[in-house]
């Protein structure tokens, strides 16, 4: 992982630090941080971050900079919800605490384990 993209995994692991039962699991391309065994973002190289949200809120989000559907490859649609924020959607620790506000108020209402 890159110097930058460590920074970002650094960044959200500092956020995450008041969280009880995190792990830092390798999948989806990155490192996704676990929260209560179900992800709750995870960190890419190219210092993107994979955000689950809302489905129901994912065209408001999408309207956010550097916000983009992700992608599970090239052209496949991971579908509402998934959102792929880029390094300019994430410049400040504000900006990383929208997301994983985002994130984490998605996960809240999901069952323990889901991915």
């Amino acid at each position: 992982m890159s110097t930058a993209a460590a920074s970002l995994v650094d960044r959200v692991r500092a956020a995450l630090a008041h969280e009880a039962d995190v792990r830092e699991v390798r999948m989806f391309g990155g490192l996704s941080f676990m929260v209560r065994g179900a992800m709750l973002v995870a960190a890419h190289g190219d210092e993107s971050l994979l955000v689950r949200v809302d489905p129901d809120r994912s065209d408001e989000l999408l309207a956010r900079p550097g916000a983009g559907r992700a992608e599970m490859g090239t052209g496949r649609d991971m579908g509402p919800g998934w959102i792929r924020v880029d390094r300019a959607g994430l410049a400040d620790e504000d900006d990383l605490a929208f997301w994983l506000g985002a994130a984490g108020e998605h996960h809240a209402r999901l069952a323990p384990g889901s991915a």
